[in-house]
């Protein structure tokens, strides 16, 4: 399988070379030139087998430039030991049929681990053949979990360094402290002056320099990313969607073949559109109910076409969604439209902060998307409601989704059984759920919070986020968004 770009389709290049790249030079996103087809048959099949097993089947389709012994060495890697669920990605019945995928059993605790413990290695298989003898910098912008989930998955590999950016007011306490305080001689973390879509601007800007690249061929090294527009994150993401699907036929709750809807919660619609893929590759998936925060530029777009960044940007208590540059609907627009088009409106995107696609594109859209959005009172409401009534503790981006698609439900009347991606543990946003279940969280620290959640709700705080209480912090810097380049090179020691 060849790997196109969004921006120029005369581009072609394996997979090792897209996952290696991250991005195409002219700042295009890499694609499939094709995406493989799934039966239902063979959907079957994939139900009798582990979470490994799907991984291995689903991820061969996209990475035929890897031995079998290659990736079984990945997908065994990533996924036998490190996660609290022997499925690795449970699902969990919220009520007759309402589904939880429960995609925070990782390291970090959030669902970024599903992609990031498999992509180091990934990246070291795919370098070997695509760059050999380059040391790889992974360059790394975060809204808060995946920027936790890219150290710890590329601690101390060999022969890559990791440098991650953060909004220094964009993140949860908890998001920080595990960034801060991350281990590794590979590694470093600093905060920016601005937003994350400041940070993701800059990587990007940063990456598609010829002089910076050059800098770094001099020095043997070259860039790639772990974030979502590295096509080494979309290909693991998509096995979640199918092994929840199996999940639900294994279980009997519905039979191979029967359609069932999707809500997730987005900001730069990596993950939903790791959905959409799915559905394109067969998976019975009849609507992809995107969820969004106060920060709506998503919901905007999918119901009317109009993409407008030129909004008012708010901090809210689901920060991994406060975003207003959503990096991968642009390949959702290829898919749609073809690279023509995506070269016009990421153009006007660029030059005027706004697009508007044409309406046969919005069409499609919208026979595959629904979308809508909520507040941080209405998130805060869900997380109570949840809690009281099922017993089911969500963070505040699972809430979303939550609050989202019961909307969608009442308004649509679709009964469909629905999986709801739920992406980070409770714990890690420990104020705002506390305040949600408790009405107060009366000026504890944070790990006073915490210990006051568990409490209340009876759960248990993941061993790794109550660990973090006695752990150095080791990464204090700051910077401006207009010095990254800088911070880069002085990290790197070019």
């Amino acid at each position: 399988m060849n790997y196109v770009s969004t921006r120029n389709t005369e581009v072609k290049v394996s997979a090792s070379q897209a996952i290696t790249k991250g991005i195409s030079s002219e700042g295009g996103l890499f694609v499939p030139e094709n995406l493989p087809a799934v039966s239902v048959a063979e959907i079957e099949k994939l139900a009798s087998l582990d979470y490994i097993g799907r991984a291995k089947s689903i991820l061969s389709l996209f990475l035929t430039d890897f031995t079998e012994a290659e990736l079984d060495s990945c997908v065994k890697g990533a996924y036998e030991t490190g996660f609290s669920s022997e499925k690795v990605a449970p699902l969990v019945k919220l009520e007759d049929g309402t589904y939880i995928l429960e995609l925070f059993k990782g390291p970090t605790c959030a669902f970024k681990d599903m992609a990031l413990q498999i992509l180091p290695r990934l990246l070291t298989v795919a370098s070997g053949k695509a760059a050999k003898g380059t040391e790889i910098v992974i360059l790394v912008a975060t809204s808060g979990d995946t920027g936790k989930a890219a150290l710890e998955g590329f601690k101390d590999v060999e022969n890559t360094r990791i440098l991650v950016f953060y909004p220094s007011d964009g993140v949860s306490p908890m998001q920080k402290l595990q960034m801060c305080t991350q281990e590794g001689a590979n590694v470093s973390v600093c905060a920016i002056q601005g937003n994350f879509d400041d940070a993701q601007s800059g990587v990007k800007k940063i990456f598609t320099d010829k002089a910076i690249a050059e800098k770094l061929a001099d020095n043997g090294m070259a860039f790639s990313s772990a974030n979502s527009i590295n096509w080494g994150r979309l290909g693991p993401q998509i096995v979640y969607y199918f092994s929840a699907y199996c999940d639900l036929v294994a279980s009997g709750d519905i039979k191979a073949g029967d359609a069932i809807n999707v809500c997730v919660p987005t900001g730069n619609f990596g993950n939903i559109l790791a959905a959409y893929y799915s559905k394109e590759m067969g998976l019975p998936v009849k609507k992809l109910i995107c969820a969004s925060n106060s920060n709506s530029v998503l919901t905007e777009f999918l119901t009317t076409g109009t993409y407008d960044k030129n909004r008012e940007f708010f901090t809210t208590i689901s920060p991994s969604m406060d975003i207003l540059i959503s990096s991968n609907l642009e390949r959702l627009l290829y898919s749609m439209s073809g690279s023509e088009n995506v070269c016009k409106w990421m153009n006007a995107l660029a030059e005027t902060g706004k697009y508007e696609v044409d309406a046969a594109t919005l069409e499609a859209i919208k026979a595959d998307f629904a979308a809508g959005c909520c507040n941080d009172e209405e998130t805060k409401a869900t997380i109570a409601d949840v809690f009281k009534s099922k017993d089911y503790l969500c963070d505040t981006h699972t809430a979303v989704a939550v609050k989202v698609y019961n909307d969608y439900k009442a308004a649509s009347g679709d009964a469909t059984p629905v999986v709801i991606a739920s992406t980070a543990s409770p714990f890690k946003f420990s104020a705002a759920v506390l305040e949600a279940v408790d009405g107060k969280n009366d000026s504890l620290d944070e790990f006073e919070m915490v210990e006051k959640l568990a409490e209340v709700t009876k759960k248990s705080c993941p061993e790794q986020l109550a660990n973090l209480r006695d752990k150095a912090v080791r990464f204090e810097g700051c910077c401006s968004k207009d010095s990254m380049e800088q911070v880069v090179f002085d990290m790197l020691g070019v």
